[in-house]
Order: C-alpha cells, then sequence, then structure tokens
C-alpha cells in the first residue's frame, strides 16, 4: 500500500474514532429517520384527513422551504458572528416542539390546513438556523483534509434514513394514521439535540466584528458571486430546483391519485428508490479518485433528472418495476453531485465565511423551490401530474448543461481555499461579479 492510500485510509477510520463526529453524524441520521415519516405523514394529512386539493398540498413544500428565502441571507450574517452549535441545539428543540403540535391538534379535533402551513413553515425557519449551522460547523469539526469522506457518510447515512424511513412512515401512518404518525419526527428531533449538545470543546468563538451587518451580508454574496465555481454552482444548482422541486412536490400526489397506490406501497417504493443514495456512498470515493472531483459533479448533474423521467414513464397497470428502477438510478447518479458540489464549496471557502457563503447557497438553492413547487401545483392541475412530471424532468436537465460545459468539470482535486483578508465590498463590483462568465 502506498503512503497516499495509507493516509486516505488512516483519515476515513479517524473520523469513527472520533467522539464529536459520530456524536453528530449520530444526531444526523435520527433527526433524518424521523424527517422521513413526515414527509410522507403530513401530504397523507391534507389528502386523507382534511381532503386537500393538489394545490395545497403542493404548497406544504412552499411553505417548508419560503424560510429559506427569507432568512437565509441575513441568518448567515448572523453565524458568522456566533458559535454554530448551541444554535443547532436550539433550532432541533424548536423543531421538536412545532411538529409535535400537529398529532395534538388531531386528537382535540382542531388540526387544519392552516395550523400545518404555519408548522411547516416554523419548521423550515428553524430548519435554515440548523442547516447553515450544520453545514458551517462541520469543517470546524473535523477539519478539510477529512471534509469529503465526512460529507460522504453524512449524506451516505441521510440516505440510509431514506431507505428506512418511507417503509417506517407507511407503516406508522398505517398503523396510526397520518396526523399522529409525525410525532415519531418530534422524538427525533429531540434526541438530534440532546447528540449535538453532547459535542465539547471543538468550536472556537469568532473574532468579533463591528462592520456593519449589511456590509458583511455583501461581502458573502461578493464572494460566492466573484468565484467562478461558487458562481456557477449556485446559479445553476438553483435553476434545476426550480424545475426539480416540481416533482417532489407531486410526487406523493401522482402516486396516489393517478397510479392508486396506498401509503404501505408508496412507502415501500420510496424506500427502495433510495437504495441508490446508500450505493452512491460507498461508491463515490473510488469514483472520484478514478475521474476527478468535477466531472463527478457535472455529468451526474445533467444525467439524474433525465433518469427520474422513468416516474412518470411507469404504466398504471404495473408501475413498480420502472418505477423502482428508474428512481434507483435516478437517486444513484444524484449522490454524486449532491456530496461532491458540496465538499467543493466547504473546501474553497475561507472558514469565516462559510455561514454567509452557505446561506447565499441556501437562499438560492431552495429559495427557488416555493415557485417551483407552486408552479408545478398550477400547471399539474392544468395539463395533468405525468405531462408536469415530465416537464419538469426534462426543464431540470436542461438547466445543468451549463455545469457539464463549465471549467468545473476540468477539476481533478479540490482546490485549496484563498487566504483571508479583509475583503473590501462595492456593491457596483457585486453587480459586475454577478454577471460575470460562468
Amino acid at each position: 500500500m502506498n503512503r497516499l492510500s495509507f493516509e486516505r485510509l488512516r483519515l476515513r477510520s479517524d473520523l469513527w474514532h472520533d467522539p464529536g463526529f459520530v456524536k453528530l453524524w449520530a444526531a444526523n441520521g435520527i433527526s433524518q429517520l424521523g424527517t422521513q415519516v413526515t414527509l410522507l405523514a403530513l401530504p397523507l394529512t391534507a389528502l386523507y384527513v382534511l381532503n386537500a386539493s393538489t394545490l395545497a398540498v403542493a404548497l406544504l413544500r412552499s411553505f417548508a422551504v419560503l424560510p429559506f428565502l427569507l432568512f437565509s441571507l441575513p441568518a448567515g450574517v448572523w453565524i458568522d458572528r456566533v458559535r454554530r452549535r448551541p444554535l443547532m441545539i436550539v433550532a432541533d428543540f424548536g423543531r421538536a416542539i412545532a411538529i409535535v403540535s400537529i398529532p395534538v391538534a388531531y386528537w382535540f379535533g382542531h388540526l387544519s390546513m392552516t395550523q400545518i402551513y404555519v408548522v411547516v413553515a416554523i419548521h423550515g425557519l428553524l430548519s435554515v438556523v440548523f442547516d447553515v449551522s450544520y453545514l458551517s460547523f462541520l469543517p470546524t469539526l473535523v477539519g478539510r483534509p477529512q471534509l469529503g469522506e465526512a460529507n460522504a457518510k453524512l449524506l451516505g447515512t441521510q440516505s440510509l434514513a431514506q431507505l428506512i424511513g418511507p417503509t417506517l412512515a407507511g407503516s406508522l401512518v398505517a398503523a396510526f394514521g397520518a396526523p399522529v404518525a409525525v410525532f415519531a419526527d418530534a422524538v427525533s428531533f429531540g434526541i438530534s439535540g440532546g447528540f449535538v449538545s453532547a459535542i465539547r470543546g471543538r468550536e472556537p468563538k469568532p473574532e468579533p466584528s463591528h462592520a456593519r451587518a449589511r456590509t458583511e451580508l455583501v461581502e458573502g454574496l461578493r464572494y460566492v458571486f466573484s468565484q467562478p465555481y461558487l458562481r456557477t454552482l449556485t446559479i445553476w444548482f438553483s435553476i434545476g430546483n426550480l424545475f426539480s422541486s416540481a416533482i417532489f412536490a407531486l410526487i406523493v400526489v401522482y402516486f396516489v391519485r393517478d397510479l392508486h397506490l396506498g401509503a404501505a406501497s408508496i412507502g415501500w417504493v420510496l424506500a427502495v428508490i433510495n437504495v441508490g443514495f446508500i450505493a452512491g456512498a460507498f461508491a463515490n470515493r473510488p469514483l472520484v479518485e478514478r475521474f476527478g472531483v468535477g466531472r463527478m459533479i457535472a455529468y451526474p448533474a445533467l444525467l439524474s433528472p433525465i433518469a427520474l423521467m422513468s416516474i412518470p414513464a411507469a404504466p398504471a397497470a404495473n408501475p413498480y418495476p420502472v418505477l423502482v428502477l428508474g428512481g434507483v438510478a435516478g437517486t444513484f447518479i444524484s449522490f454524486f453531485a449532491n456530496v461532491n458540489q458540496l465538499t467543493l464549496r466547504q473546501s474553497i471557502t475561507p472558514h469565516r465565511l462559510l455561514g454567509r457563503m452557505n446561506s447565499v447557497a441556501r437562499f438560492m438553492y431552495w429559495g427557488t423551490i416555493p415557485l417551483g413547487s407552486a408552479l408545478g401545483g398550477v400547471v399539474a392541475e392544468s395539463i395533468g401530474l405525468r405531462t408536469t412530471l415530465y416537464a419538469a424532468a426534462a426543464c431540470s436537465a436542461l438547466a445543468a448543461i451549463p455545469i457539464a460545459l463549465s471549467p468545473i468539470r476540468k477539476l481533478r482535486d479540490l482546490p485549496e481555499p484563498p487566504p483571508e483578508p479583509a475583503i473590501s465590498v462595492e456593491p457596483l463590483e457585486l453587480v459586475r461579479a454577478a454577471a460575470g462568465d460562468v
């Protein structure tokens, strides 16, 4: 075994002997498992208990991610000024309290779509705080040399939760009803908050900042839109999410109303489809070492939505083979684009800008989702669910073409971050940078 191979093996094994990482990994896995229950149970609550329309169900996703559009950017400035771990703890316990209100309201006979929208929005706001803090905390916890492997382990565990979760969700919905099943998610957030609370001694206090919040916000925007790789990823992934969000907002409605699948069938289909993510987590490292990180971002971003066209192609008489094969292919390919673009973004960003970079990425990536989800619902009511899903997948693939043609595809290894001098920010320069060549 050569020295480089030995060093890579040592870095991978070190993560499992790192108590801080193991606690974060456990928190992530448990909360993601609970989230899978809510992702299935909430739309089914709207459909079966409250008799909601297609548009009303699609709006659930809009309310969930609208806080990313409204609060991500100021949250990034705030998060760069304070320790991230305490914010993650508050966000976990806050989401537990919000989610548990749904089964309580159902038991007392007062559950409504209005309450579900409010809960989903509060959950989304706290998720802004957690996600931006978590993505900025991880490089501090494990260090840059282990960042790619740490991201793969965390996203791989998330994928495992996506494999197990739908089956668990379908069983809980069948046994207790959709509104009660979401209680499992509240419990998972409570446990996650406990694990994050147990992480000790890793996070230095940020240097005090005397700059105005607006100045720091513009500094973060300027860095993202002047850095060529970040600019390419941020613009085109956000456009792709505009269209892919319509798929995810409508997929349960499509399973129920066009394919006539029950809750248990939907659960196991989604579980099997997520096998692709698990396989991707194991395959990512050797493929990146063989083909380079750039190709493993650029080409999967283009191919994964094409594979997902199999979902609307499934015949109503026997949809399972097509749903499973096409879905597994789509999730397998998409894992590579997801984990490697995340690692690239974290690796090329100075530590003091991580919160703002992640908040800009969340704002752009997730900010298009409410529009895409709502637009998908409106279009589906006009032209039908199947045709809308085809169109959304095709447009998502088209949005990935600029990434596949960009210099990112030529990256063999992760670049080093630039030095961290203070950045002079001029609004006119920001506009010029955002308009620069991708």
